[in-house]
């Protein structure tokens, strides 16, 4: 490939989800089980299955949990399986990434000790869907999200957020979601990735309709409108249909292509393209596919000095561009 096309990023990474098991219930979700009828992964079956990738040019391991209410008896129990399964993948190599929904202020202090970055999706910040598709879902009210948004920066927590699309919001609800991420993160300048994600409805949900592609486009324009330059919008390669689809997200803005792994645990009917095939994709519109890590250069200076050592160790192996704008 020739070093002078522009690039676009991703994240070489594995998902480990320690139970879909969730007290939400969002009428749009491919991922939860009921509490209670789902084994948790324990640390031994995680522990297989990383020694089983780590040939497999993995870098990041996202955990990604379905949620556990904050007053049942199992919060500490769920909590700590959490915090093991970050442990087990930097002590294996790996870098982890959690994402598992509103955590206390606390336990997101403690999850920074093992974690390079963390995420949770913002969705939309209008309360309306509070009514509809979020009537059964208490977790997902907006000030609970925009709430550990600022945590997160509080604390130095490189983070990802995100707007998810087509669930009924309207065009306003994107700007305002946009502006409050902009908001937040002209405040403590640690959101380092937005993510722009099409519903797509499963096999189970077929009197839904997916996100028109040409709107994600649209979206894709405003959100580089309204947020900081050094903010990389991302959008995901395998909910989008067609390569044209793909190189006009690109072509308004988007930079990064998220975590591509074997599985996309929210998302499990469409799988991931490969990387090669995806490369391919991208390089007959003139852009180059380049791996990275799931923290960002500029954020290194955050981390406790044990996952900083691992940090650096990960960036003389993979060669780092600078962060897309």
């Amino acid at each position: 490939m020739s070093p002078s096309l522009p690039l676009i990023t991703y994240s070489p990474a594995f998902t480990l989800v320690p139970t879909y098991e969730c007290f939400n219930r969002c009428t749009y979700c491919n991922f939860r089980k009921e509490p209670g009828q789902d084994e948790w992964m324990s640390l031994e079956q995680a522990e297989q299955v990383l020694r089983e990738v780590r040939s497999q040019g993995v870098v990041e391991i996202l955990v990604l949990s379905g949620e556990v209410h904050p007053r049942s008896s199992r919060r500490s129990a769920w909590f700590q399986r959490i915090y093991d399964l970050c442990e087990l993948a930097l002590r294996l190599g790996f870098l982890p990434h959690t994402n598992v929904g509103p955590l206390s202020r606390e336990e997101m202090a403690q999850l920074k000790q093992v974690n390079v970055s963390m995420g949770l999706m913002l969705e939309q910040v209008t309360p309306a869907l509070m009514e509809t598709v979020h009537r059964h879902a208490p977790s997902k009210q907006p000030e609970w999200r925009i709430q550990q948004l600022r945590w997160a920066g509080e604390l130095q927590i490189p983070f990802t957020t995100g707007l998810l699309l087509g669930i009924g919001e309207t065009e306003p609800d994107w700007v305002n979601t946009l502006e409050t991420i902009a908001q937040l993160h002209r405040q403590w300048g640690h959101i380092q990735e937005v993510i722009l994600q099409p519903h797509s409805p499963g096999t189970c949900q077929v009197q839904e309709t997916a996100f028109p592609i040409a709107q994600l486009v649209h979206v894709v324009t405003i959100a580089r409108q309204v947020l900081p330059s050094d903010i990389t919008l991302q959008i995901p390669p395998n909910l989008i249909p067609t390569a044209q689809g793909l190189w006009d997200c690109l072509n308004a803005g988007a930079r990064d292509l998220g975590g591509i792994g074997l599985k996309d645990e929210v998302n499990p009917d469409y799988p991931h393209p490969y990387d090669a095939e995806l490369a391919q994709t991208l390089k007959q519109a003139g852009w180059q596919l380049s791996p990275r890590l799931p923290i960002y250069p500029q954020y290194d200076r955050w981390l406790p000095s044990p996952l900083w050592e691992s940090v650096q160790r990960w960036r003389n192996k993979l060669t780092q561009p600078a962060a897309p704008c």
